[in-house]
């Protein structure tokens, strides 16, 4: 997990944020910083060696106080601008969820549906994954996939290597196989 650069970094926030109590709130911080930088014209922008530092460090104060970043985080994100490391922030995010998840004994869940699934659908989907692993949390995320047709599919475990598909789009191809059709093309 540490043995890359974006691995050692997410590790050092994790461990700042978890001996200050603010782990949860660091977490969220992530997620912030994720949608922000996963704008193109933004991660550009920072990215761009030709722009000042004193340019790039007005834009993340400005950032800091429109969306209320933890200070650490805030003074975290301007180190790797400072050591010429942004290109890296979305390694780091990845990183640093594997980090909170590994230290909060927590595990991801990707569920792609069709249509924005209910929260109480997502509540029970969560409570069928904490009971299949054993995990103390499940955190879901979700993304909406139009190719399953109907129905949905999580992903959990070690990089998502677990698949429950209780998708229509897996059921047409099972029958398919079955009747020994081939390859099942279905119109959306």
């Amino acid at each position: 997990m540490a043995d890359s650069a974006a691995g050692s970094y997410a590790s050092a926030l994790a461990e700042v944020a978890k001996s200050n109590g603010t782990l949860e709130a660091t977490s969220a911080d992530m997620d912030k910083i994720d949608k922000l930088f996963s704008d193109p014209q933004v991660y550009k922008f920072f990215v761009n060696p030709t722009i000042d530092l004193e340019k790039k460090r007005k834009v993340i104060d400005d950032i800091v106080s429109t969306s209320s970043l933890q200070p650490h985080t805030a003074n975290f994100v301007n180190i790797l601008i400072d050591m010429k490391r942004i290109e890296l922030v979305k390694e780091i995010v990845k990183e640093f969820e594997v980090v909170y998840n590994k230290l909060t004994d927590t595990e991801l869940a990707i569920v792609s549906s069709v249509v924005k699934l209910e929260s109480q659908h997502l509540a029970q989907i969560a409570k069928g994954v904490q009971k299949l692993t054993g995990a103390k949390n499940v955190r879901i995320k979700t993304v909406i996939d139009p190719s399953l047709v109907a129905g949905f599919t999580i992903r959990y475990g070690k990089d998502g290597s677990k698949l429950i598909d209780m998708s229509v789009k897996k059921q047409l191809e099972d029958i398919a196989a079955q009747l020994d059709i081939g390859d099942v093309q279905l119109a959306v």
